[in-house]
């Protein structure tokens, strides 16, 4: 079979089973759904009448449409945008193990949630929280980029070693402020720090969905600059690119769709570092199709891994910062041992 055809293969085989879990995640739960009802329910929300079965009961809609649909949404766009971030820092840096993070955007966003939580402003509305986060993790990027950039030249190495450290000593910071606080203000960082889509609304999807999809769109639309970024800055310069302002633009929208996706749903672990190495096992290394589908991935991975925390545990649920945990972490080692056993690097 052709290389073409796999691609193809691997392309449709993601996209099915995208819809798939996605149909799953809105009707399994403590209150199951009829995929019947529940379909139906939706094309009428739609404007599409269709009336092919029973219509399901007022609690069945009420759950439909105001728990698992803005789940749903957020759990596809805060995957996708990890995954798809996380496929831009691997390019960018030429180093498989960067991942969204990388830069402390994690880190900062930590330090600005634990600061909305000491201050109490959480209680004032479901938007503070979010807002002290992202400011963080901006924060955060921006003091990596400042020790690193030199003679407008920002090196990679560099950076990563300043991401590093920014990211250790925000953590320190973080740290010491959760020493200070009550033991209910504690718990509230915690589970926000574990990740998770529970208890996520339809303005949780409205404050993400603009920042992800701008941000996401036109990052794909730069896949082919990225594949010459890729090359090295020698090469990528006597192609005509101007490096250096590539590679900030790159860091900006990265940035941006992480900073979101961290602020409505907390540190979720490993989706912007496995699912990238697994969908460029399917379909090369191109970023002009690896891009794409590494967010459709990250949206299939996250949803799955949701579902997955909500069937297995009923009536309670294991959170889906877990459930990455728990899937993605021997999925990696075990790409660590076959490129060894095969001798990659």
């Amino acid at each position: 079979m052709s290389k073409q055809k796999k691609r193809i293969m691997a392309i449709t085989l993601i996209g099915v089973l995208l819809c798939v879990v996605s149909l799953l995640a809105l009707h399994v739960g403590t209150i199951m759904i009829p995929i019947g009802g529940g379909i139906q329910s939706i094309l009428n929300g739609m404007g599409i009448p269709v009336n092919f079965t029973e219509p399901i009961t007022a609690e069945q809609e009420a759950v439909l449409w105001f728990i698992r649909m803005p789940r749903l949404i957020i759990g596809l766009l805060v995957g996708g945008a990890l995954a798809l971030a996380g496929a831009v820092m691997q390019g960018v840096f030429s180093n498989p193990l960067a991942d969204p993070g990388i830069m402390g955007v994690s880190a900062g966003a930590s330090l600005g949630a634990v600061i909305a939580i000491a201050l109490g402003v959480t209680s004032l509305g479901m938007f503070y929280m979010p807002a002290f986060a992202f400011v963080g993790a901006f924060v955060s990027v921006g003091i990596t980029i400042l020790l690193t950039l030199r003679n407008n030249k920002l090196d990679t190495t560099t950076l990563l070693l300043a991401g590093v450290a920014v990211s250790m000593l925000l953590g320190a910071f973080t740290s010491g402020i959760l020493t200070m606080i009550n033991e209910y203000r504690l718990r509230e960082f915690l589970f926000w720090m574990v990740g998770g889509l529970d208890f996520r609304r339809w303005d949780h999807v409205l404050l993400a969905v603009g920042p992800i999809m701008t941000g996401s769109v036109i990052l794909m639309l730069l896949g082919r600059h990225l594949n010459v970024l890729v090359l090295g800055d020698t090469e990528a310069r006597a192609l005509g690119l101007p490096v250096m302002v590539y590679r900030m633009l790159f860091l900006f929208l990265a940035s941006v769709v992480t900073a979101t996706a961290v602020c409505v749903s907390g540190s979720i672990g490993f989706v912007g570092l496995v699912v990238p190495h697994i969908v460029r096992l399917l379909v090369g290394p191109d970023h002009r199709i690896l891009l794409p589908m590494a967010g459709v991935g990250g949206a299939l991975f996250l949803v799955f891994c949701d579902t997955l925390g909500r069937i297995i545990a009923q009536p309670v649920e294991i959170r889906v910062g877990i459930m990455t945990a728990l899937l993605g972490a021997p999925y990696f080692l075990y790409l660590l041992h076959r490129l060894r056993s095969k001798g990659g690097a």
